[in-house]
């Protein structure tokens, strides 16, 4: 009978608590969002034109 891989069982375990906590972060991240208006992101950030002569 083979042995278990006891190592590749951990690395499931801690890709999915981090994709739990990638999907946490993006959810937190989008009610944050909606809540803000969205900057244009058509417009150069302010400062950052050439200054007129």
């Amino acid at each position: 009978m083979a042995t278990p891989n006891y190592s590749y069982e951990k690395r499931q375990r801690e890709l999915a608590k981090k994709r739990k906590a990638e999907e946490k972060r993006q959810k937190k991240v989008g009610d944050r969002g909606s809540h803000e208006p969205a900057p244009n992101e058509g417009s150069p950030a302010p400062g950052s034109e050439p200054p007129a002569r």
